[in-house]
């Protein structure tokens, strides 16, 4: 069993589900629709540049969740998952998915966006496991604050060796799928990396290194 490894956000899905969850809360004004839109569209630039500070960020998009019970927060995600989500939804990504069912793999999807917006994506992608940047509880409530290492970059690298020694899995015929130089250091680390959709950065080095380009739009 090999593991098939999956960025999420314009990889398997077509666009940012982290940027689209912020306007998802501004569409239902639930935050300060100018302030919170203004401050999302800046951190996800910094994202794509590759600049972003991601604590700074997490201290903005964790509070929503921190300032609003559980129970209307996931109501609240039904809805964001039919009215945003599903019409983003990628066939040749599904596709892509099954094949890597059918050859017995193990499907792990490994995001920075934070779990209380991915795992039910995971979920509706019927994948197998998913590492992502995971928001601090405590007392059955978000904190606002993050626990562990956030899964971005170089976190990324850290938090699936710790994931790797915890399950027994190892990157023996590994594969990684994804569209950002973010995951450059992922992507040097697994045995097949797959560029898709990608930005200019990273198709660059896809190309200088003779990595698959794959297109899943």
């Amino acid at each position: 069993m090999s593991l098939a490894i999956f960025d999420l956000d314009n990889t398997l899905i077509g666009g940012d589900s982290d940027h689209a969850w912020g306007e998802f809360l501004c569409k239902k004004g639930i935050v300060d629709t100018a302030a919170y839109r203004r401050a999302n569209d800046y951190f996800y630039e910094q994202y794509k540049s590759g600049g972003l500070d991601i604590h700074e960020y997490l201290n903005f998009a964790l509070l929503p969740l921190a300032q609003n019970e559980i129970a209307q927060l996931n109501a609240w995600h039904e809805e964001f998952m039919q009215e945003m989500i599903e019409p983003i939804m990628l066939p040749k990504a599904e596709a892509l998915l099954q094949k890597h069912r059918d050859q017995g793999d193990f499907l792990l999807i490994i995001t920075a966006t934070n779990r209380f917006v991915t795992q039910p994506i995971a979920d509706r992608l019927g994948v197998d496991a998913i590492l992502a940047t995971e928001p601090e509880m405590k007392d059955g409530a978000y904190t606002g604050h993050v626990e562990g290492t956030p899964c971005f970059q170089h976190g990324k690298v850290e938090r699936l060796h710790a994931w790797l020694a915890e399950t027994g899995h190892n990157l023996e015929g590994s594969y990684f799928y994804s569209d950002s130089h973010n995951d450059l250091p992922l992507l040097e680390l697994v045995n097949t990396p797959v560029a898709v959709n990608p930005d200019e950065l990273l198709e660059n080095r896809a190309q200088a290194s003779d990595w698959q380009i794959l297109d899943l739009r």
